[in-house]
């Protein structure tokens, strides 16, 4: 029997944790509104330091106000129970304690059945090591977790929640980024796009721009044209970059049209970019979890120092899209998969089901519980998928090729 449910929100932020609270909330006040339901603050840290907010009558009336907001109204924060030595050096916890077992004994203390994780593939590898733990310990705890994270990079889940919407955001904030490109003559604009290890966001961000091109009307008598305003590049960390021959390319287009435009997932050029610090000496920053801190090497900086000569810029700019898109409330396409997400997952955890609820690849995209030990991250982006050549073709790129 269900009489208390935690939730949390942990990792980046993505266009879904504030409408992925809300559905939670009114899902179980419409099956079970006895059920006590708290929020941990600021992810896994609140659960470590019995940080929480009760989620009064009031805010089960009014749930429905957090779908027009982005962000997280619980807050995130980044950490991993397994890493103890970084959560000693953050004052988290104490030298020589096991952080999985403070958070299972803060869940009894709290008394909470049933805790629902929403993250991308660090919150819900996470979460699976604290249920591995509960389990282990017999404790009589569910967990179940909803899938985020715009990188749309968790396997073996088809749609991450916010990816979609995070697209959209990148797309609209790349039309006044692109509208710059006659602030100068010559010049070289690049849209860097969140995507650590996977391009799908870049990718998808490309093709929703491509499609508002097409639907514009234009007047290159007087400047206003298509040409000008298209991606001439998308470079993702999956696919192969020939610097050399990628200059020779936008250097033609440079000259024909008067500027270029690139759109960069931040994790293109990032092993290149990592090796050349290495050489150098340079200490490469890194996070709790052993990421590379991409906004610390800069990817587009680097991208703009490669072209900017070869294909004869006058003035580059970089621009970044990453917190303006992660931030924003849920589109439509989003909050309908949110709420079927929501739906399943109270449902599960009512039942006494833990795992991930997602889209499984595996199982014809069919919505369901997925195991965790079935989640992993870092799934790559598809490249060969047809949308993506043909969008390739489109913008003039050569077929794309992976990384070897």
């Amino acid at each position: 029997m269900v009489n208390k449910v935690g939730l949390l929100t942990a990792g980046g932020f993505a266009p879904c944790l504030s409408s992925a609270v809300a559905g939670l909330i009114k899902r179980y006040t419409e099956l079970a509104p006895e059920v006590e339901i708290i929020a941990y603050r600021h992810g896994y840290e609140g659960l470590l330091t019995g940080d929480s907010i009760v989620v009064t009558p009031e805010v089960r009336e009014h749930a429905d106000r957090l779908y027009k907001f982005g962000g997280s109204p619980i807050g995130n924060s980044r950490v991993k129970l397994t890493n103890a030595a970084d959560l000693v050096k953050r004052g988290l916890v104490s030298e020589g304690d096991d952080p999985l077992a403070i958070a299972a004994k803060q869940l009894v203390a709290d008394g909470v059945d049933v805790l629902h994780t929403i993250g991308g593939d660090d919150t819900n590898t996470t979460a699976a090591d604290l249920a591995g733990y509960l389990a282990d310990n017999d404790f009589g705890l569910t967990v179940v977790g909803l899938p985020k994270t715009i990188d749309n990079d968790i396997v073996p889940i088809r749609q991450s929640l916010g990816a979609w919407t995070a697209a959209d955001e990148a797309a609209d904030y790349a039309k006044n980024v692109v509208a710059e490109h006659n602030a100068a003559p010559r010049e070289l604009i690049i849209h860097e796009i969140m995507g650590r290890n996977c391009g799908y966001l870049a990718a998808e961000t490309t093709k929703r721009y491509q499609a508002w091109l097409d639907e514009q009307e234009w007047l290159p008598e007087i400047g206003l044209s298509k040409q000008a305003w298209a991606v001439h590049a998308c470079y993702l960390p999956e696919v192969a970059v020939d610097l050399d021959e990628e200059a020779e390319r936008l250097s033609k287009i440079m000259d024909e049209v008067g500027n270029v435009n690139i759109f960069l997932s931040e994790g293109a050029g990032v092993s290149e970019i990592v090796e050349q610090m290495e050489r150098e000496g340079q200490e490469v920053p890194k996070d709790a979890f052993g990421h590379v801190q991409i906004d610390k090497i800069n990817p587009g900086a680097w991208f703009g120092e490669q072209f900017s000569k070869r294909i004869g810029a006058q003035k580059t700019m970089v621009q970044k899209s990453g917190y303006f898109s992660r931030s924003a409330p849920s589109n439509k396409e989003d909050l309908q998969l949110i709420l079927r997400t929501c739906v399943m997952a109270v449902d599960a955890a009512l039942q006494g089901r833990s795992g991930v609820v997602g889209m499984d690849e595996e199982n014809g995209d069919l919505l369901s519980v997925i195991d965790f030990a079935r989640i992993a991250g870092h799934k790559p982006f598809d490249i060969t998928q047809r949308w993506f050549v043909e969008l390739c073709e489109q913008i003039g790129m050569p077929a794309p090729e992976a990384v070897k």
